[in-house]
């Protein structure tokens, strides 16, 4: 049998068949090391349940499809920041309080105080990244739990939305946002749709329901799921083709060892708690141009629904370990799942139920796979 031969510098060190360097991987063993593997078998299993008993419901109609999509898309976004803070061994609990915050600071310097929406919403991002960055600074610095620092934010975040829409406004929920963002270039890239001319092509040739009149029921796709795929593609590649992303799983899985090494560590968590506001922000802004209001309660609980997210998608609560497109996967079961069981006329309360089952089957599941990873190497 022929001998391998491998350069390291000058030297040159044979591979005999039995070295563990050219030892064979099955492709099961290769599929059960993808962290993604669980959150597309659920997804399959959860798609497949349905298409059984919702199949006549209109859920895999052109308005159901992007009702559930629109719902996972939502999800997804943040889902994104915190599958990458995850994985970088951190965890943000002020995402959800983020996303009412944030809304609040588009609203209100848009309709008291008369500002173009494109201000208000550069404004939010400015304002929810600040936030972000004292949040990662603080942790980083002081050598606290992100677990504890960021739900100090989240109680933080929420009193301060809520007591400074009451004194500068007396409201918790400010409407008009809609009319002034008509023709605001930024506001089309939150709240807008794309794809309306192939919609209209699409209802004219009959492949998609209409109304009376030849209007289309599904006009086109919104912002929102255009931007939960690029934030997914953007971050999947960053991850696994940059030097970033080298940094990112290094940080989650032995920050001592990164720093040893040359890893900036502080400042890659400090930049991913400052893009989990972003994320939040995101989502903030294509709600309130959706429904044309900002609200102090919004986002409540979606800091616990993205985490859960990314544990579906493979994410390790331990760090080091995760996927972009695991989280995304993990975001499209929880929309099915959620307008599903609207579909089929299940109680919603049930809905719940399924979080807590799945986050129970994620986390054994995950945990099988570490160690099956672990024992392999």
């Amino acid at each position: 049998m022929s001998v391998k031969e491998v350069e390291s510098g000058t030297d040159s060190k044979p591979l005999t068949p039995g070295d563990e360097r050219v030892r064979k991987v099955s492709v099961l063993n290769r599929m059960l090391s993808r962290p993604e593997l669980g959150s597309v078998s659920g997804a399959i299993l959860v798609f497949a349940f349905f298409a059984l008993v919702a199949w006549d419901s209109g859920m895999f109609n052109a308005d159901g499809v992007v009702n559930w999509t629109v719902v996972s898309a939502q999800l997804g976004i943040i889902a994104v920041g915190a599958c990458l803070l995850m994985i970088a061994g951190e965890f943000d609990l002020s995402i959800g309080s983020m996303i009412g915050f944030a809304g609040m600071m588009i609203a209100i310097p848009a309709v008291y105080w008369g500002w173009p929406v494109w201000a208000a919403i550069i404004f939010a991002f400015i304002g929810a990244m600040a936030v972000g960055f004292i949040n990662g600074y603080i942790v980083v610095r002081t050598g606290l739990p992100s677990f504890i620092v960021s739900l100090a934010f989240l109680f933080i975040l929420r009193g301060l939305t809520i007591a400074l829409s009451i004194a500068l406004t007396n409201k918790t929920i400010i409407s008009g946002v809609g009319n002034l963002a008509e023709g605001d270039w930024l506001a089309a890239m939150f709240g807008g749709e794309i794809g309306t001319g192939l919609f209209n092509w699409l209802g004219s040739a009959g492949w998609i329901e209409t109304y009376s009149d030849g209007t289309p029921i599904v006009t086109g796709i919104p912002m929102v799921v255009v931007w939960w795929f690029l934030l997914t593609a953007v971050c999947s590649f960053v991850l696994l083709r940059t030097r970033f992303g080298n940094w990112i799983f290094a940080s989650g899985g032995d920050a001592n060892a990164a720093k040893n090494v040359g890893v900036p560590t502080d400042r890659v968590k400090i930049l991913l708690f400052m893009f989990t506001a972003f994320c939040a922000t995101v989502f903030a802004a294509c709600q309130v141009l959706e429904f044309g209001s900002a609200a102090a309660d919004r986002g409540l609980l979606k800091e616990f629904e993205a985490i859960i997210a990314a544990v579906i998608g493979g994410a390790l609560l331990t760090g080091g370990y995760g996927s972009v497109i695991g989280a995304f996967f993990g975001a499209l079961i929880f929309g099915v799942v959620q307008m599903g069981i609207f579909f089929t006329g299940v109680d919603s309360d049930w809905f719940r139920v399924f979080l807590g089952v799945m986050l129970l089957i994620a986390v054994l599941f995950n945990n099988f796979i570490r160690k099956k990873v672990t024992s392999a190497r």
